[in-house]
C-alpha cells in the first residue's frame, strides 16, 4: 500500500498464469476476475490494469490471441477498470494477466490480519476450480462441470466486496487462490494470532466435482498440503478427497470474510440477495498452545 498525501491510498497487485480453459475468450476473462481479486479482498477499488503477456511465435492463430485480449478488457470494463497498455513476450508456454492498481481509503484498509475471536468466517464462492482445470487437461471434465466452474471463475469479487464494505463490521478478509482455503486460512490465523475452525460440512463446493478429485490432483495441490499440512488438524472423519479439496489451489476463487458475529448473518442475506454466496465456514478462536493455526472438524 502507499498513502498519497491528502489523497486515497494506492494497493497493487500482478498475477498471470497459463491457459485454465480451452476457450481464448474465456481464458482472458478469468485471468482478468483473478487479477482484480487481490484488490477486492483489500477492500479496493480496481482503477487501472496493465497486461502481461507471453506467447509462442508460431502455432498460435492471432483470432485466439485477440480473443484472450478481448476477454480480458471486456472483464476489465466490467470492473471500471481502465487497461493503460501493457507488455508482451515471445514464449514457448502461453501466459496471461495483469498488473492492476486501485484506490482504498487508508484507515479502511483490510488485510488477513485483522481477524478477531468470536469472528464468524463466510465464504462467497465454491471450492473446486483446481480439480477441474487439472481434469480438464485430461479430458475427463464433464461439460456442464466445466460451465459451472468458468461461471465462478468468470464472476468478480466486486458485488461481494461492496456488500461487505457496505454492511461492515468486517475484521479481515482474503481471496482464496493459490494456497487453497487451508493455505488462505492459515495465513489469516497466522498473521492474526488466532486459531481458525472450519467446518467441513459447511464449505460450498461445486457440483460434482468431489468425484473428480482422486483422478485429478494437481501439483499444487500437493504442495499446499506439503507446506501447510502441519498448521492444520483434521478429524479422522472428513475423507481423504474433502482434504484434498480443502487444500485445492482455486482460480479467481471466492472473497474468506472474518466478520463480527453481531453481523454476520446480516451480511451473509445481503450478499445472497446481491447474487453472491455468503456460506458461514468456520468460526475464529483464541490461539492454540500446539500452534496449528486451523482446525477442521
Amino acid at each position: 500500500m502507499y498513502v498519497w498525501e491528502g489523497g486515497p491510498a494506492l494497493v497493487q497487485t500482478v498475477d498471470f498464469f497459463t491457459p485454465i480453459v480451452d476457450d481464448p475468450y474465456l481464458y482472458g476473462q478469468i485471468a482478468a476476475a483473478n487479477a482484480l481479486s487481490d484488490i477486492y479482498a483489500m477492500g479496493g477499488q480496481p482503477r487501472t490494469a496493465l497486461a502481461i503477456a507471453a506467447f509462442p511465435k508460431d502455432g498460435l492463430d492471432p483470432a485466439d490471441i485477440a480473443a484472450i485480449f478481448r476477454g480480458g478488457y471486456e472483464k476489465l470494463q466490467e470492473a471500471g477498470t481502465a487497461l493503460l497498455g501493457g507488455h508482451t513476450i515471445q514464449d514457448q508456454e502461453i501466459k496471461f494477466g495483469y498488473a492492476v492498481t486501485g484506490a482504498v481509503h487508508a484507515d479502511r484498509v483490510l488485510t488477513n490480519g485483522g481477524a478477531r475471536v468470536g469472528d464468524v468466517l463466510l465464504l462467497t464462492k465454491p471450492l473446486g476450480t483446481g480439480v477441474v482445470g487439472t481434469a480438464i487437461k485430461s479430458g475427463r471434465a464433464p461439460a456442464d462441470l466445466v460451465d459451472r466452474a468458468v461461471a465462478s471463475m468468470t464472476m468478480l469479487n466486486k458485488v461481494a466486496a461492496e456488500t461487505m464494505l457496505s454492511v461492515g463490521g468486517v475484521h479481515a478478509c482474503t481471496d482464496i487462490t493459490g494456497f487453497g482455503l487451508l493455505g488462505h486460512a492459515s495465513e489469516m490465523a497466522a498473521a492474526s494470532e488466532v486459531t481458525i475452525e472450519i467446518a467441513a460440512a459447511g464449505i460450498p463446493v461445486l457440483e460434482g466435482v468431489l468425484a473428480l478429485v482422486s483422478r485429478n490432483r494437481s501439483g499444487g495441490m500437493a504442495s499446499n498440503r506439503a507446506y501447510f499440512g502441519d498448521r492444520v488438524r483434521m478429524t479422522d472423519a472428513i475423507g481423504r478427497d474433502v482434504q484434498d479439496l480443502l487444500f485445492d489451489p482455486q482460480t479467481s476463487g471466492g472473497l474468506l470474510i472474518s466478520v463480527d458475529p453481531a453481523v454476520a448473518e446480516v451480511l451473509a442475506r445481503a450478499l445472497e440477495t446481491a447474487g453472491v454466496m455468503g456460506n458461514a465456514v468456520g468460526l475464529v478462536g483464541s490461539r492454540a498452545e500446539d500452534n496449528h493455526f486451523v482446525s477442521v472438524i
